[in-house]
């Protein structure tokens, strides 16, 4: 299937060129560096850096988020460029994609799945499980969730309603 909007091409303005010095220019920043104004918005945006989350926290959540919501594009490249990074197992990152069994995880990892999972389905966090996660995260690890989670909805939204087509060397979802 055919993109909806195809990508920019080089050469890119200054601001755009700066952004691709620090990130690659997949697809999907490709098509956003069409125009500064939304490229720069989306870009300000993310989440990426060192915040409240470990890189497996924020990983694992990214790549739940995309699973939930069918963005294969986005969840492989992120397999490509951090899974093997943090520590994920073949095991682990077949189960990202394994909605109905969440047995795998364990501990916080299962929380952070249940967070998705939580989130994916109803707008809000129940008292009890959010007593729960404040036994094992601070408030602002917390915040930092659901805007992660929140972000990487708005991401899926994109690749999916814009069809991208997977990244070179990057996998797709494994048969279930």
């Amino acid at each position: 299937m055919e993109a909806r909007i195809a990508p920019a091409v080089a050469p890119w303005s200054p601001a755009v060129q700066k952004r691709f010095d620090r990130v690659p220019p997949i697809r999907l920043f490709r098509v956003l560096a069409r125009d500064e104004r939304l490229f720069a918005r989306f870009m300000d945006g993310g989440f990426l850096d060192r915040g409240h989350l470990t890189m497996r926290d924020r990983e694992l959540t990214i790549l739940r988020v995309c699973a939930l919501n069918g963005s294969e594009y986005e969840w492989g490249v992120h397999i490509n460029i951090f899974a093997k990074r943090i520590g994920l197992t073949d095991d682990e990152i077949a189960a990202t994609t394994h909605l109905a069994d969440t047995t795998i995880w364990q501990g916080r990892d299962a929380l952070i799945i249940r967070l998705c999972d939580t989130l994916q389905s109803s707008c809000e966090i129940e008292d009890d499980f959010w007593a729960e996660l404040r036994g094992t995260f601070e408030e602002l690890a917390i915040l930092e969730f659901i805007l992660l989670i929140g972000k990487y909805r708005q991401v899926c939204l994109l690749t999916n309603t814009l069809r991208l087509e997977l990244e070179e060397g990057a996998p797709g979802f494994p048969a279930p």
